[in-house]
């Protein structure tokens, strides 16, 4: 992988990151019901970490001499509150997925700080994978 590669595969991440800032404030704007005020809430606490981790990737872009996108992947449709749920979740870990193959390529390229920068993103993406399929656990709604 050279470099110019390393920034485009930084760039569909940064991608993903807006798309997620997005999905978090929409759906929390969507959500009904009776957990309403709880769901509203961890949608919107996820906006901040969501933001640090596409500051993160834009900062590194425009290091490594490449320009941040702008343009989100776009947001899942959704029709209820597990929709909603499940739809980021599967966001959630495809993103793990995509930092997990990042790491190694920038470790490969030599980025080492790069790949340890995006091995806390896994942490925290992990994190949120997991207090998703907590809350989806046992949901009563359909």
């Amino acid at each position: 992988m050279n470099k110019q590669e390393l920034i485009g595969k930084l760039n569909e991440d940064l991608a993903g990151e807006l798309s997620a800032m997005i999905q978090y404030i929409t759906y929390a704007a969507k959500v009904t019901g009776p957990y309403r005020p709880q769901l509203q809430s961890f949608f919107l606490s996820e906006v901040s970490d969501e933001q640090g981790h596409a500051q993160l990737l834009a900062d590194k872009i425009v290091a490594m001499g490449g320009e941040p996108t702008t343009i989100p992947r776009p947001v899942a449709e959704t029709g209820s509150n597990k929709e909603m749920l499940t739809a980021i979740l599967e966001a959630e870990r495809r993103a793990i997925g995509d930092y997990t193959e990042r790491s190694r390529q920038a470790d490969e390229f030599g980025e080492k700080g790069l790949s340890v920068q995006l091995d806390d993103i896994i942490r925290d993406e992990t994190t949120h994978a997991e207090e998703v399929e907590l809350i989806l656990r046992d949901w009563p709604l359909s």
